[in-house]
This record gives structure tokens, sequence and C-alpha cells, in this order.
């Protein structure tokens, strides 16, 4: 039993539960990366974010809402061309459905890197698709999806179609997935280093590792995205960091060579 059964379809809540809980979570974020206690958490200060980034907030949120609306409209076609009304779907055990989510990650995982990777090697994608996203070279909660029409449709709505195929899931597993996936993405581009945030602590594909790649020094690395580095190891593309904190407080994520 789930809160929204009898009420809406699982395939309506995979649909839409991710997009608003992304504008809920990246709000409260952006909400609190400017309160003057915060500060001292910031991975980047408020004068770097208004120098550096090429684009405003009202273009970054109008970008973000349209990536959404390609989203929903395929992951409707998505639900309807995979789902049969006359069969009752069973949900399967707790383990199948932890094995589900494994899958999906890493099937995420692999179709990110390599389409993200071959957005940065090929001169033309970069320079009209995907350096949009790169115009926030300070990163923030909400332009998290921030990227060109045809970059989001290829590495996030696509990835995450992939992803539900090949693991298997039922449709209310993908609301669960498709949630923590966006939790996840909005937090590696939130610009804050929390000492208790769960997902900097267990995955170190974070926050600061996701803060190297915007920079000049690590745009060539550090491709991995949203959940584990492991691409990034195995075909040399990782750039580790030291984590310094600033006199005037907060931290920086200082890129290594390897």
């Amino acid at each position: 039993m789930v809160p929204w059964e009898g009420y809406v379809s699982d395939e309506t809540m995979g649909t839409f539960a991710p997009i608003v809980l992304y504008w809920v979570y990246a709000g409260g974020y952006q909400l609190i990366l400017h309160r003057r206690p915060l500060q001292r958490f910031r991975l980047h200060t408020q004068a770097e974010e208004d120098e550096k980034n090429l684009v405003s907030v009202p273009t970054v949120i109008r970008g973000v809402l349209l990536q959404q609306l390609v989203q929903a409209i395929v992951a409707m076609i998505l639900f309807m061309v995979t789902s049969d009304s006359s069969t009752p779907v069973v949900q399967p055990s707790i383990g199948i459905q932890t094995f589900q989510f494994l899958v999906a990650m890493l099937v995420m995982d692999s179709w990110q890197y390599f389409v993200h990777r071959y957005m940065h090697q090929n001169k033309f994608l970069y320079r009209h698709i995907h350096s949009q996203h790169h115009r926030l070279i300070v990163p923030y909660a909400i332009g998290a999806l921030y990227n060109h029409p045809l970059e989001g449709l290829l590495l996030d709505t696509l990835g995450g179609a992939l992803s539900f195929l090949f693991s298997g899931m039922t449709p209310r597993t993908a609301v669960f997935f498709f949630c923590f996936a966006v939790v996840k993405t909005v937090d590696d581009h939130c610009g804050l280093w929390l000492p208790y945030n769960i997902f900097q602590n267990l995955f170190q594909n974070n926050t600061a590792y996701h803060d190297v790649h915007h920079q000049l020094q690590g745009t060539k690395y550090n491709y991995s995205q949203p959940f584990f580095s492991i691409w990034d190891r195995i075909l040399g593309t990782h750039m580790p960091y030291n984590l310094i904190k600033r006199e005037e407080g907060g931290f920086e994520a200082r890129p290594l060579k390897d």
C-alpha cells in the first residue's frame, strides 16, 4: 500500500512526482543557500556565483521547465507502451526491487557517462549543446537540470527510460527510483558541503566531485553522474580533489592531478 493508491495511478506518479520533488527539494536548497549561517558550507562564494555564471536564474528556471515538459511527455508515452491495463501488476519482493534499483543505477550511470563524455569530446556538440549546462560555472540546486533541450532528452530522459526498461522494474518501483535519481542529481549541484548530508557521505560522486567537473581544470574529468564514479576510475577520467576550508568561510574543492 502506498499513499497515492486509489487516487492516482503509479504511471501518473512516476511521471509527475519527480518533477514536483525537483522543485520542492531544489527550491529548499535555493532558499537556504543564501542564508548567512550556511555561508560557511558553500563551495563558492556569492561573489563567485555572481561573477562567473553566464546565465540568469529566470533563464535557468525556464530551461528546466522546458526539459521537464519533454520528460513528462516521454514518460507518459513510455508507461503507455509498456503497461497492460488488463493484467494486474504484482509488486515483486523487496529483495528483487533492491536488485532492480541497483541495475537501474548502473544503467543510468553508464549511459550518462558515455553520452556526457562524448559531448565534451565532440567540439560541435559541446559548443552548440553541452556548453549550455556549463554556463553555470558555479552550480546551484535549481540549475541541476539546466541543459540544452536535446541534451536533456538524450542524457536524462532517455537515460531514465533505459534504466526503467533494462531493470524490469514496475511503474510503482519506478516512482521511487526516479524520485531518488532526481534528489541525488539536485544534491550534486547544490553548491553546499554539508557535514551530515547522507549523499555526500555515502557517495564518492557527490557535490564536491561534480563541482570539480564544472571548474576549468576539471572539465575533462569527473564525467560520471549521478551515482557512482566507476567509469571515471576505469577509463582514467577521475580527478581527485582536496576539500580545503577557506579563511573567509566555506570550502573549496581544489582539483588534483592523478
